[in-house]
C-alpha cells in the first residue's frame, strides 16, 4: 500500500479527518460524521466499505459517488503504477487498488476525509492513514480466521489504527476497552470513552428514530434528531459528534443539521410500505443481537417475515438462533448472486432453521422478497438481512418490484 501511494506522490500526506475501525457500526458512524462535516461547509471525502451495489460507492465527494467516467479514468491512470509496484512486490489486492484509487482521486478535492477500515486495522490497507482522529466503535467476534479467536486479540488488531498524538473516540466495552486504552496510552493519544468522558441520553421516537443529548469535555449538543432506526444508532451518532469535536469541526449548527440529515442505506432502512420492508446488512451474531430486539420493538406485534442469506464463513447457527426469536410467520432463505460460491447454500440454511412459521428457499433474492411480502401481508414487516451483498441486490431490485 505504501509503495502504491509513494508512486502516486503520497496523496494521503496531510489529509485530516477520521479513520474508523470496529466490528459493527463503522459505516453508520462514518455516515454521521461525514454529514456533520459537510453541514459545516467542509468539502468531504467518504471511503465506506463494502459497497452495496457499485464500487463507486467507495469513493464519494460531498456524499456524491465518483462518476463512472472518472472511476474508469482513475483505473486507467493507476494501471502503470500497479504494474510497476507489482513487478517489485507482487500484484496488489483489489482492496489495495481501490484504496489507492480513492485516495488519489479524493485528496485534491476535499477538506476532510472520513475513511472506514476494511477489516481489522493493523494490516488493513487503510492503516497507512493518519488523519488525526481515530475511532474504534466496538469489538466483537468476527473474522476470527484473520483477526484472532478472542475479543482481546481482535481489539489489538483494531486499536492498531491509533497513531502517536491522535485523538481517539471509542464505545468499546470490557475486555476490549482495556486493549484500546492501553494502545492509546502507548501512542500518547487522547482517549474519549462513551459512557465516561462522553455521556449520552436517548429517547426513542419509534419509526421516527431517536432524540439524542450528548456531551463531552467542554462541549454539549442537545435534542439532536437521529433519523436512523436502530437502537444502536444514537451511539454511532454520539461517536461521530465526539469525533467532529475532536477534530475541531463541530459547530452547533453543523452537528444538529448533519445528524438530522444522515442517510445510510441498508441499516434497518425502510424501503417500502404495506408491508414495511426493512433492509439490514448486519452480518454477524453481534449485529443481530441488536437488530432482533429493535425489529420486535418496531413491529409491535405485527406479523414478521424474514429473508436471510449470508456468507458461508459466518457463524450461521448463531445467527439463525438470534433470528428465530422473531417468531416469523415465514423464513425464506436465499443468496446474493454477487456473492457467488462464498455464500451459504439456501437449502443448508433452511435445514439449520429451527424457528416458527413457513420455511422456504428461493433464488434469486427478488423471488424470495415476493414470497416474504405475501406472507407478511399489508400490515406486516419484512426483514431482509444477513449480508450486505444480499441487501444491495434487493435494494437494486426494488424500483422494478414496487
Amino acid at each position: 500500500m505504501r509503495a502504491l501511494l509513494a508512486e502516486l506522490g503520497d496523496p494521503q500526506a496531510g489529509l485530516r479527518g477520521a479513520l474508523v475501525a470496529g466490528t459493527n457500526g463503522k459505516g453508520s458512524t462514518c455516515a454521521f460524521l461525514e454529514s456533520i462535516l459537510r453541514a459545516g461547509g467542509l468539502r468531504t471525502g467518504l471511503m465506506p466499505k463494502p459497497h452495496l451495489s457499485s464500487y463507486r460507492e467507495r469513493v464519494q465527494v460531498n456524499a456524491r459517488q465518483i462518476s463512472e467516467q472518472d472511476f474508469a479514468a482513475a483505473v486507467d491512470d493507476l494501471r502503470p503504477v500497479i504494474e510497476r509496484v507489482g513487478a517489485r512486490l507482487g500484484p496488489p489486492t483489489e482492496f489495495e487498488i481501490l484504496t489507492a484509487l480513492a485516495l488519489q482521486y479524493l485528496a485534491p478535492r476535499i477538506d476532510r476525509l472520513v475513511c472506514e477500515v476494511g477489516m481489522g486495522g493493523r494490516l488493513d490497507a487503510t492503516n497507512v492513514l493518519d488523519l488525526g482522529v481515530a475511532v474504534v466503535t466496538n469489538v466483537a467476534l468476527d473474522h476470527q480466521q484473520y483477526l484472532g479467536d478472542t475479543v482481546e486479540a481482535i481489539a489489538a488488531e483494531k486499536a492498531a489504527i491509533i497513531k502517536p498524538g491522535n485523538r481517539v473516540v471509542t464505545a468499546c466495552a470490557p475486555p476490549a476497552l482495556a486493549v484500546v486504552t492501553a494502545a492509546a496510552e502507548a501512542a500518547g493519544a487522547t482517549l474519549w470513552r462513551l459512557g465516561d468522558e462522553v455521556q449520552i441520553a436517548v429517547t426513542s421516537l419509534g419509526w421516527d428514530g431517536h432524540r439524542l443529548d450528548v456531551r463531552g469535555p467542554g462541549w454539549e449538543h442537545s435534542a439532536l434528531q437521529v433519523p436512523l432506526l436502530g437502537s444502536y444508532q444514537p451511539l454511532n451518532a454520539a461517536l461521530a459528534v465526539a469525533a467532529a469535536e475532536a477534530a475541531g469541526d463541530a459547530s452547533t449548527a453543523a452537528v444538529a443539521g448533519g445528524v438530522a440529515t444522515t442517510r445510510w442505506p441498508g441499516r434497518l432502512e425502510v424501503v417500502a410500505e404495506s408491508p414495511r420492508v426493512l433492509l439490514d446488512g448486519g452480518h454477524n451474531p453481534a449485529a443481530l443481537d441488536l437488530v432482533v430486539p429493535d425489529l420486535s420493538r418496531l413491529a409491535d406485534g405485527a406479523p414478521v417475515s424474514l429473508i436471510f442469506g449470508a456468507m458461508a464463513d459466518k457463524d450461521l447457527p448463531a445467527m439463525l438462533r438470534r433470528l428465530e426469536a422473531l417468531q416469523p410467520v415465514a423464513a425464506v432463505f436465499t443468496r446474493a448472486a454477487s456473492a457467488g460460491d462464498r455464500a451459504a447454500a439456501p437449502a443448508d440454511l433452511a435445514r439449520e432453521w429451527r424457528g416458527t412459521g413457513a420455511v422456504g428457499v428461493a433464488e434469486p433474492a427478488v423471488e424470495a422478497l415476493e414470497i416474504a411480502r405475501a406472507a407478511a401481508g399489508p400490515e406486516g414487516v419484512v426483514l431482509v438481512c444477513g449480508s450486505l451483498y444480499l441487501v444491495g441486490e434487493v435494494r437494486e431490485s426494488l424500483p422494478r418490484l414496487l
